[in-house]
């Protein structure tokens, strides 16, 4: 009987969505704009992936939404270490964690960000093999799979032993307070042992180097002349869409989603149901970028661009921007997409023509596997 210990935290990525960058520290103020909870769905959407041993393992976790709740409403044999109100704190986290590593788990899976990952690496360091399921706002980290669904499969594997090498990671984050001030400072905290195969985990994210500054630029100029009138444009977060607010003299939010219309200003730090109201029925583009590194178009960093607003966007009225750089970092792997909407994720597949340059643009393939 193989032991699979889950950790969920309950709260990860509710910011996400309403603009606030994460949820430290501000979670009454997310569920003030009407944010939800997510963490829950996606980890069913990992363990569902699990159905073929389901007779042959034991899920250790705690009650309610730190993971007792998914586990059983899927079937699963649960142990269930302790009880836990609807709020957990990290103090959770870490203490279920330590629990977890006593018991002798033989894979820990765990949902939520980055500063999940940092409460799980100081309970546990690299005793103990784990995988992350990406459920947060900021997931700079490389111990998370590249989707719910991906770290399910992974997990299946190393349980039943076809992969049985492991490797430590870097857990990785950032200073929210800063980070919603535009301003990013990555630290890293530790490392985390995790199964080894790259194909389902996502890299490290890496910050956008000074060579690329001219190519961002060429982009910019592009894009600016490309506009058209009497179109809204959402302006996605990230270094290279910087430079198109830049050459139009217009205040940006680095990490944010901002709304122009004819090359003026409508709104900053747009999101969700406020885009919703500002868009509907009406002509828009979305100018978005991959994160650099990792290779994500949508479900990293712009979860302000829900599902719901990129439906009403539509998918031929997304134009993607990458220097060429980004694109060769990720040595000819799609582009990534992990929103909450599986059907919308696979709806958004396929190929674009992506910006790279003054009249210079390529093909690129974007998967949600």
């Amino acid at each position: 009987m193989k032991k699979l210990g889950l950790i969920i935290n309950p709260i990860a990525g509710m910011g996400g969505s309403v603009g606030l960058k994460g949820t430290d520290g501000c979670l009454e103020e997310a569920r003030r704009r009407g944010a939800l909870p997510k963490s829950n769905e996606r980890t069913k959407k990992a363990l569902e992936e699990l159905e073929p041993i389901r007779e042959e393992l034991l899920v250790y976790t705690a009650g309610g939404d730190m993971g007792g709740s998914a586990a059983q409403e899927l079937g699963f044999r649960t142990v269930i270490l302790r009880d836990e109100g609807d709020d957990t704190t990290q103090e959770d986290t870490l203490e279920l964690a330590r629990v977890l590593k006593e018991e002798g788990v033989d894979l820990i899976l765990f949902a939520g960000g980055d500063g999940t990952a940092r409460n799980i690496y100081q309970a546990l360091g690299t005793d103990v093999t784990v995988l992350g399921i990406p459920s947060g706002v900021k997931i700079h980290s490389p111990v998370y799979a590249i989707s719910p669904k991906m770290a399910g499969r992974l997990a299946l594997l190393f349980l039943k032993g076809e992969i049985r090498s492991t490797k430590d990671e870097e857990v990785l984050d950032i200073d929210e307070e800063e980070y919603r001030r535009g301003r990013i400072y990555t630290k890293l905290y530790g490392y985390l042992k995790l199964p080894v195969e790259k194909r389902y985990t996502q890299n490290r994210k890496a910050p956008s180097p000074l060579s690329e500054l001219a190519n961002a630029d060429a982009i910019a100029h592009q894009i600016i002349e490309d506009m058209e009138e009497d179109t809204y444009y959402l302006i996605g977060a990230g270094t290279t869409t910087a430079g198109i607010m830049h050459y139009l003299d217009l205040q940006n939010t680095l990490i944010g989603v901002d709304l122009i219309y004819n090359r003026k200003l409508v709104e900053n730090d747009v999101y969700g149901e406020k885009i919703i109201e500002r868009i509907k029925g009406r002509r828009t583009k979305l100018i978005v970028t991959v994160t650099g590194g990792q290779g994500f178009l949508f479900g990293r960093g712009n979860q302000q661009l829900t599902p719901e607003v990129l439906r009403e966007v539509g998918r031929e009225n997304i134009v993607i921007v990458a220097t060429k750089m980004k694109l060769a970092e990720l040595q000819g792997a799609p582009l990534r997409i992990d929103t909450d909407d599986e059907e919308l994720n696979r709806e958004l597949s396929g190929y674009y023509k992506a910006v790279v340059g003054y009249r210079e643009y390529t093909a690129c393939k974007v998967s949600t596997d």
